[in-house]
């Protein structure tokens, strides 16, 4: 029996020769780096001994093919004035004053870095070649220190920094070889380029071994000596690249943090990128799958540099916070790397499985709740609060912003109708109660939905005013009202303050007892740390009941109830210590709580009170809720202080550390 080999037709070998060979001149032209080149270079070189009909060539090809795709050296020019940044931001987005200001900080630096003359010491015993060497740097913007000799250079070294030195090889006292040896003790960084009337291929190699950038053999042409310091420098120019700043906005939804990225792209006219990031579990969505794999694709980050086209975009990573976690591995872990200023310059997709550079790229993520993050990834980013909005600050984005795009999106005509500045008012106040816009937003798309519909029924268009009747008729009952403002102060009832992921919000704390048997009942959804402050709090009036003017065996023969009213909500949290306690205090001595007194703080079970969160969320929540006083732990003052006069106009903030310095202003 006869065996053949089987072989591929002469023609179609040629052709994929020739396949390879351009696909060889286009890894090339490309400019790769060199070790970049090189490991390209081998994948083409495995493909000519492969056979085009084994699956491993296909995968080659295409992984060849991708990497040659992305940009490796394409960046796009980013507009460093500093006032149209400032002017688009404040255009396109009201308040922010502190994410603004970093942003335009960033600018400040880049404009500086790329600004900054380079610094350049010149070392020659013969003052004609100092002389001629200052008027050529000089006019190249330079800015050029000359040394008489050797030890002169090396004072000058050791007082000031330069970038560049050039140094004559034969000089007095100290040669060039000397201030080759200390410039390289006092900063490695430092290119030295040697000249000299004197070489020799032993001294060019002994220079180069010793570190030198370059040498020069005397008489040399100017030009030679501008390219060899722009060379010198090239390095020096790449270092004084800034960073892309990794931030991170953390607020409660519908506050702008994916608007705000946008903008942020657009003033510095970079390309924009966002992935959500919420529910991703696998891995290999941030570092890709090993192209071992059949169908196997690079990582997102990846994925969305080689499609955008540049190498510094401004890349949002939204929903940070809801990251997943199971068998195929832990995306937070991934995103360390990617997320890390001193890792992410050589950043390792598992497909490419080449050292790519992301240190260019702006990252923002964006969060609800910090807690949510694990900590190490939170440590690598810059936090950026945003709070939520004052009701005055959202009448003005509803008639700036909100009030034109509804109208735009209904298709009415701009020039017919508009609204009333009362009417928005109501909307705020009554249809919605949130931190951020976007029920306020559908608020308004509604009231210009049903606008456009009567308009179909008329004969003739005419010009509309939205009034406060308008939006009721439109919207309904109102949906929210003051609650604190509203209501009556009652015996065992005190007014809390507490923040969620959706901003700050009031909650109540009622206290009631009845005869039993020193039971203390706790409902309304209540979690651990919550039953454990009114355990605390109840402890504490207890030890002191001389204090409080109350029976020392008042407890014996009764049960205490504390309730918190929404009670399919859960809620927990310590803050809600100092709130417990007086609420207790009130039912205990039949005294009133005021219902326009809000307090939060952890109450010990010395009285002391502790320190709280969101400060300036529950500022809001008591001024949405008609609050006018408002008690916080002592310890929290610092915070306040940074916190804007228009947040907190029209309520008096008080400050405690110990629960009896405050007893008198809440009961009546």
């Amino acid at each position: 029996m006869a065996f053949f080999k089987k072989t591929e037709p002469e023609d179609d070998r040629q052709d994929i020769g020739s396949e390879l060979d351009g696909l060889k001149v286009r890894v090339r032209d490309a400019g790769l780096a060199g070790a970049v080149e090189e490991v390209i270079l081998k994948e083409v070189e495995k493909l000519y001994k492969t056979s085009p009909s084994a699956a491993e060539y296909t995968i080659g090809l295409n992984y060849v093919d991708y990497v040659l795709s992305l940009p490796w050296n394409k960046m796009t020019e980013d507009n460093l004035d500093i006032r149209h940044a400032e002017e688009l931001l404040n255009l396109e987005h009201y308040g922010l004053s502190e994410i603004k200001d970093r942003i335009l900080e960033h600018l400040a630096v880049r404009i500086l870095k790329l600004s900054r003359r380079f610094n350049i010491l010149v070392a020659d015993d013969e003052k004609m070649t100092r002389e001629n060497l200052n008027h050529v740097l000089t006019k190249e913007g330079y800015s050029v220190t000359t040394a008489e000799n050797g030890r002169q250079a090396i004072d000058l070294l050791s007082r000031q920094g330069f970038d560049v030195i050039i140094t004559d090889l034969k000089m007095d006292q100290v040669d060039g070889m000397g201030v080759l040896e200390a410039s390289r003790a006092i900063d490695p960084s430092i290119q030295v380029i040697i000249v000299t009337g004197y070489a020799t291929v032993q001294t060019a190699v002994e220079s180069i071994q010793k570190g030198s950038f370059h040498y020069l053999s005397k008489p040399f042409k100017l030009n030679e000596i501008r390219e060899t310091v722009k060379r010198a420098l090239k390095k020096k120019k790449y270092q004084l690249k800034s960073r892309g700043p990794i931030l991170c906005f953390a607020g409660p939804p519908g506050t702008g943090k994916t608007s705000l990225g946008q903008s942020i792209a657009k003033s510095l006219e970079k390309k924009f990128i966002r992935i959500s990031l919420a529910g991703v579990k696998d891995e290999a969505e941030i570092r890709g799958h090993r192209r071992s794999y059949v169908g196997a694709l690079p990582g997102r980050i990846i994925q969305e540099i080689r499609r955008v086209g540049s190498k510094n975009p401004v890349f949002m990573l939204d929903e940070v916070d809801k990251l997943g976690q199971d068998f195929k591995g832990d995306p937070a872990a991934a995103l360390l790397e990617v997320l890390d200023p001193e890792q992410n310059a050589e950043f390792i997709d598992h497909y490419i499985d080449i050292p790519f550079d992301l240190s260019q790229v702006m990252f923002i993520t964006t969060a609800n709740r910090i807690d949510l993050i694990p900590g190490p990834l939170l440590d690598r980013m810059e936090m950026i609060r945003l709070s939520g909005y004052t009701e005055e600050e959202k009448e003005v984005i509803a008639g700036k912003y909100l009030v034109p795009q509804a109208i735009k999106e209904a298709s009415l005509n701009p020039e017919l109708i508009q609204f009333r500045n009362d009417a928005i008012s109501i909307i705020v106040r009554e249809y919605t109660r949130e931190a951020g816009l976007r029920n306020l937003k559908r608020r308004i798309d509604a009231i210009c939905r049903k606008e456009a519909r009567e308009s179909l029924t008329e004969d003739e268009a005419s010009h509309r005013t939205i009034t406060v009747n308008d939006v009721r008729n439109h919207l309904g009952p109102p949906k929210y009202r003051y609650e604190v403002a509203e209501a009556h102060d009652r015996i065992g009832v005190a007014t809390g303050l507490a923040w969620t992921e959706t901003g700050g919000e009031i909650i109540f704390i009622e206290a009631t007892m009845m005869k039993g048997k020193s039971n203390l009942i706790l409902t309304g959804s209540l979690g651990d740390v919550m039953k454990e402050s009114a355990q605390a709090a109840l402890s504490y009036i207890r030890s002191n009941t001389e204090r409080f003017k109350i029976s020392e065996n008042f407890f014996e023969t009764i049960d205490i109830h504390i309730h918190v009213p929404a009670g399919a909500i859960p809620k927990d949290g310590p803050s809600a210590g100092l709130t417990i306690a007086v609420a207790l205090v009130s039912l205990l001595t039949n005294r009133p709580a005021r219902r326009d007194v809000a307090l939060s703080g952890e109450l010990t079970l010395s009285g002391r009170v502790l320190a709280i969160g969101g400060g300036r969320e529950k500022v809001l929540a008591a001024r949405r809720a008609g609050v006018t006083t408002v008690i916080f732990p002592a310890r929290n003052e610092p915070e306040l202080s940074t916190i804007p006069d228009e947040v907190k106009k029209g309520i008096t903030i008080l400050t405690t550390d110990n629960i009896d310095d405050i007893i008198e202003t809440v009961l009546k």
